[in-house]
């Protein structure tokens, strides 16, 4: 069968463990050559040897999304080792601790914004003129259910990913005549790093309709499909991939 992304490049940020790689081997099965950033080097360079093994094509770049130049260098990698940017999904992002609004501090409030927002924004900044020189593209942000409905004592984590929800919106908006879709996906609790390090007390305070938790490869599937010609008219859409969490 066809691979649908066949001669097109993929970024992922976060690429190195989770759903970031779940999406990288998902965007090279389909064909796409892939380009994995992640601050995390072994994690990142695990992931390209992944690809590499399911014969498909990648490179890893050492990128902090909070940073400017390394968005900026993040994106240049990708055009000068592929010619192109056609699909990106920006994925990095942490979850910080837990500790009521008040009690949250500015410290942990900047660092969560300047990952999960900022860098989203950072990311959108240089990918968007990447595409538009080959005529557009597909952006995936990774939001949260946290970007849908509140959790408790994570004020930081669920503004920052109400956030991405609003920012997407906006970014489609802004480009939906220019060729370029922005979508977002909204995990609930999906079984990766990120949730096993959490503090499984906030887990049980949460109803899981479907009883398990979500896989990495489950949200990847989301991504993929939001990258492709099928969904050639959704833009601006907040994808849930929890389970029916936020449904309850």
């Amino acid at each position: 069968m066809p691979r649908s992304f066949e001669g097109k490049v993929a970024l992922v940020t976060g690429g190195g463990s989770g759903i970031g790689r779940a999406s990288a081997l998902a965007f090279a099965r389909e064909g796409a050559r892939v380009v994995v950033a992640d601050v995390a080097v072994d994690g990142g360079e695990e992931t390209v040897r992944l690809v590499a093994e399911a014969g498909g094509e990648a490179t890893f770049v050492r990128t902090d999304v909070s940073q400017a130049a390394d968005a900026q260098a993040m994106v240049q990698r990708a055009v000068e080792a592929y010619g192109r940017l056609d699909f990106a999904h920006n994925n990095a992002g942490v979850l910080g601790g837990r500790s009521p609004t008040a009690e949250c501090s500015e410290d942990e409030w900047d660092a969560i914004m300047a990952v999960n927002l900022k860098g989203v924004w950072l990311c959108l900044r240089y990918e968007i003129p990447a595409m538009l020189e080959t005529g557009g593209g597909a952006i995936v942000n990774t939001a949260s259910s946290a970007g849908l409905v509140a959790v408790r004592n994570m004020p930081a984590y669920v503004a920052s990913k109400h956030g991405v929800a609003g920012l997407t919106k906006a970014a489609a908006v802004d480009y939906v005549r220019r060729g370029i879709r922005v979508n977002a996906v909204c995990p609930g609790f999906i079984n990766t790093p990120l949730i096993q390090g959490f503090d499984q007390s906030g887990a049980r305070e949460v109803v899981l309709p479907i009883g398990r938790l979500g896989t990495p490869e489950e949200v990847a599937e989301a991504v993929v499909w939001l990258c492709s010609d099928a969904a050639s008219y959704v833009t601006g859409h907040l994808l849930a991939v929890d389970g029916a969490m936020t449904a309850v």
